[in-house]
Parts: structure tokens; sequence; C-alpha cells
């Protein structure tokens, strides 16, 4: 049997700015809107969908994004909240997770004070940039 991500729902009790801030962040549209009972949702990659919904609890989403740093520096000249800055979470120098890689994270906030990861697989930093050899 296949099990495959099917939704993941986020709290968005202004569903205006919420959707405004998700577009942004997505670069697309919203798929569907249906108001009443409040609820948007935006098609992911792989079929998966986003949800915007008043009563939905807070999630915790991770989003894949080309690189960390470009996107958070648009995100900041977008007066998005930064929440924590990119950093090197691992070096998968193993390929365990792909092609070899250094896996990059940073944090933003959305405007529900939502949590919201980014993160990236890069071409693997140099053995001396290497968070396991840096000092």
């Amino acid at each position: 049997m296949t099990v495959l991500l099917h939704q993941v729902a986020q709290r968005a009790t202004d569903l205006e700015a919420a959707t405004a801030f998700y577009t942004r962040l997505l670069g697309t549209a919203p798929l569907a809107s249906f108001d009443p009972p409040g609820l948007v949702f935006f098609a992911l990659d792989g079929g998966t969908r986003l949800l915007l919904e008043a009563n939905a609890p807070s999630a915790l989403i991770y989003l894949r994004v080309p690189s960390v740093r470009e996107r958070v520096e648009q995100l900041r000249a977008d007066g998005v909240e930064i929440a924590n800055e990119p950093h090197v979470i691992f070096d998968d120098t193993e390929g365990t997770f792909g092609e070899p890689a250094t896996e990059w994270m940073a944090f933003i906030r959305d405007p529900e004070g939502n949590l919201v990861g980014l993160a990236s697989r890069e071409a693997p930093l140099p053995a001396a940039e290497s968070p396991s050899t840096s000092t």
C-alpha cells in the first residue's frame, strides 16, 4: 500500500492576510476558496494541498525551496518576520536523501504567527566550511 500526504491544514483566522502571504510565499494563486465556511486551498507539488482555515490548529510545515538563503532575503525585503536565520542542518555527503548535498533550513512566521520552515538541498559545502569540520 502506498500512502501519500494528501493535505496539510494551517490556522488562518485572517484569511485575506494569510492568502496574500501564502500566495507570495508559494508563488502561486490559491487553487480554490470557499467562503463560507472560510477555506482556502493551495496546490503543492506532488498533489498535496495546503488548507488555510480559521478552525485548524497551528501546524509546523516545512516547504522546500531552491535556496533558503535567497528566499529568506526576498521574504525579508517583503517585511516577513525571520524567526531563525538560514543555517546548515547537515551535510548529506553519502546521498542518504538523494544526491549528496548540504541541507539548509530557516524559519519564518506567517501573519498568524505560525512558524514555517524553509528547507533546501544545495551543493555540498567545501570541507573547510562544513559544520562538522569548522570550529
